[in-house]
């Protein structure tokens, strides 16, 4: 058989469904190959856009989301998507051409290093140089980008490898990995410090966004009456309208909650590791910090935890909870009336039927239109710290947003990954003018592939976040407004749908009117936000 055929064999066993990218001269062997598979290509307008949507299938799956490209300038467009792969731990794996290693006759045209390009971007990246090789260089690709902590993987496939005649070949078995379990001793060390503890809290961060840790956590919270907070990549985790969450911690530092989180003696830190935003800075005379994950803590001057708890983290807990009763010394109180000092700040202008449309008030409507398990998926910009605050998450994976790499561009491939993955929940994405424009064009892809979903444009002509800590800073309001198209146009020129918010009373009807019709649909929402200096002004001294 074609070598070509052999990888998309080794693909299939896998359980590859999709392949997101843009083929070139170099892949056409391999195209060829995937004609006849299961596999369905999902052909997008621009590699980076593919990368998002492979990286977000393995976010939501647990299994390597797969892209696609030719050498070159289409290797080079896969690098952001790469980081955004390995800092948000989601398993993906890229397959690039390359022009024949053996016999090349151009020079050097198009040729870069891309093996040595990826490397401090993925954890494995390999040159496939012969046919025979491939069967065990699929199979461990796989298993590196899925393992803990999950992240970005790449092969190069060559144009005349591809086309190699090789011998029929086995592929490598898939075996099921048990992940490895907490020490006992570290297990019992966990428990003596969350008895012993007068004020503990419990903060879920994004490894614990897995399907099989979500009820394990519920349980744990629910035994010990333990209040919990998020970061932002672990919202959703336990339900939201749960008695016992204080809120997300969408700053560093002087959110709301951290009042509780000063009180605090102990955090049982679940799943989160510094990589995103820390949630909280920790200090040599402040509270003690358990860390459960299933890799060690990377210490630096702002996280030092005082205990690690190694391992598989549903089982890790599932140990705790035996053996952690809850204790007479526990005080709550304060932090039970900190969340609802948190809650009222969170609904503060909502209300607002100002135009353009506040931040707190868009969020509400999203909310309100949104079902339970409908699934958000934010780009990047200031309105993201908006949601992480005021947005309840009801379900594990239903708010989709990068707080690791952090980058624009996101937003409308995440939402379309999210639709493939689940195409009977409502989907939304939620974008800045400026986020969206950087990859607009893939809107023509989700209607190409007869998508349904909604793709949210806040709209303020500027590079909002940006130019709001430019102000923060005490600069001059300097290069950061831009021009937008007519986005009601835009949208119909991909054969989407548009439509343009012109009063907030507006919002929610037409929100709702177009997560209940099929298709694409884009609306436009002029925004207003002159309040965005709150977010910084919440540092002010808890009144409790």
């Amino acid at each position: 058989m074609k070598a070509s055929d052999l990888f998309v064999k080794a693909l299939e066993a896998e359980g590859v469904e999709y392949i997101f990218g843009i083929p070139g001269e170099e892949n056409l062997d391999l195209l060829d190959s995937l004609r006849g598979s299961s596999i369905r290509l999902v052909l997008t307008r621009h590699e980076q856009a593919a990368g998002f949507m492979a990286a977000t299938y393995g976010r939501l799956e647990g299994r390597a989301g797969v892209c696609l490209s030719t050498l070159g300038p289409g290797a080079t467009n896969l690098v952001t998507a790469a980081g955004y792969a390995q800092l948000g731990g989601m398993p993906m794996l890229m397959i690039t051409g390359q022009k024949p290693i053996k016999t090349s006759k151009q020079g050097l045209f198009q040729i870069l290093d891309v093996v040595e390009m990826m490397r401090p971007l993925t954890k494995y990246t390999h040159q496939i140089v012969s046919g025979e090789n491939i069967a065990s260089r699929v199979r461990e690709a796989f298993r590196v980008a899925e393992e803990e902590r999950p992240g970005a993987v790449h092969l190069e496939l060559p144009e005349d490898v591809a086309a190699e005649e090789v011998q029929e070949t086995r592929l490598f078995p898939k075996d099921r990995v048990r992940r490895p379990v907490a020490e006992e001793k570290a297990i019992f060390q966990a428990v003596e410090k969350i008895e012993r503890a007068r004020r503990p809290l419990l903060l879920v961060g994004a490894a614990a966004n897995r399907k099989r840790t979500s009820r394990m956590l519920q349980e744990f919270v629910d035994k010990t009456g333990i209040p919990f907070f998020t970061t932002q990549m672990g919202k959703g985790v336990i339900d939201a309208r749960h008695p016992l969450y204080m809120g997300n911690a969408a700053l560093s530092e002087n959110d709301y909650l951290h009042c509780a989180v000063e009180r605090a003696d102990l955090i049982v830190n679940i799943g989160h590791d510094v990589v995103e935003k820390p949630p909280f800075f920790m200090d040599h005379d402040g509270f003690e910090v358990v860390h459960v994950n299933f890799f060690s803590a990377r210490v630096d001057p702002v996280y030092f935890p005082q205990l690690e708890v190694v391992g598989d983290i549903g089982n890790s807990l599932w140990q705790i909870l035996q053996k952690v009763e809850p204790q007479d010394h526990w005080e709550f109180d304060y932090f039970l009336q900190v969340r609802q000092w948190v809650a009222e700040r969170a609904r503060e202008g909502e209300d607002d039927t100002g135009f353009p449309v506040k931040p707190q008030r868009l969020v509400r409507c999203v909310r309100e239109v949104m079902p339970a398990t409908g699934i958000i998926a934010l780009d990047n910009g200031v309105y993201k710290i908006w949601f992480a605050l005021n947005y309840d998450a009801y379900a594990p994976n239903t708010v989709l947003l990068d707080n690791a790499l952090a980058t624009m561009g996101a937003g409308l491939p995440s939402a379309m990954a999210a639709h493939l993955c689940s195409p009977g929940e409502r989907v939304m994405a939620i974008c800045g003018d400026g986020g969206f424009m950087m990859n607009s064009q893939e809107l023509e892809t989700a209607v190409r592939l007869g998508m349904d979903l909604v793709c949210l444009i806040l709209r303020d002509d500027a590079y909002g976040m940006i130019k709001w800590k430019q102000e923060h800073a005490g600069f001059p309001d300097y290069g950061l407004d831009l021009g937008n198209p007519d986005f009601v146009r835009y949208a119909e020129a991909y054969g989407a749908r548009g439509h343009r918010i012109e009063r907030s009373e507006d919002l929610v009807p037409t929100l709702a009117s177009c997560l209940d019709t099929p298709g694409v649909h884009l609306v436009e929402v002029p925004m207003d936000y002159s309040g965005n200096q709150k977010l910084l002004d919440s540092a002010l001294v808890c009144p409790l």
